[in-house]
């Protein structure tokens, strides 16, 4: 059951990150089909986390959960909108992953 909120909590990380790109493209919620889009991954993403903390701690699902959509986002910036990729800012990247990473391999559940 373990196994299945970590697959669970990454997709809601996944979701977390969508939704936070998604944000780019309402422009202040102003447009309708990202907006919607939006919200569905939203939803979506909430859902995913609630249903990890049945087998997870919540400081360690809320945490690998915006770990996740953080990485994930900035990775979408340096990829969609040319954002930098700076030794530093990618140094910080990676020891975000790795705090995933830890919180993954040393969670005591």
């Amino acid at each position: 059951m373990q196994n299945t909120a970590w697959i669970t909590l990454f997709f809601a990380g996944l979701l977390e990150a969508g939704w936070a790109l998604g944000l780019k493209y309402t422009e202040g919620f102003t447009k309708v089909g990202p907006s919607v889009a939006t919200l569905v991954l939203m939803g979506g993403s909430i859902y995913l986390l609630s249903r990890s903390l049945s087998g997870l701690p919540l400081g360690t699902a809320y945490a690998v959960w915006t770990g996740i959509g953080a990485v994930g986002t900035v990775i979408a910036g340096i990829v969609l909108f040319d954002e930098s990729r700076s030794v530093a800012r990618l140094l910080c990247i990676f020891l975000i992953v790795a705090g995933i990473v830890g919180l993954r391999f040393c969670s005591d559940t």
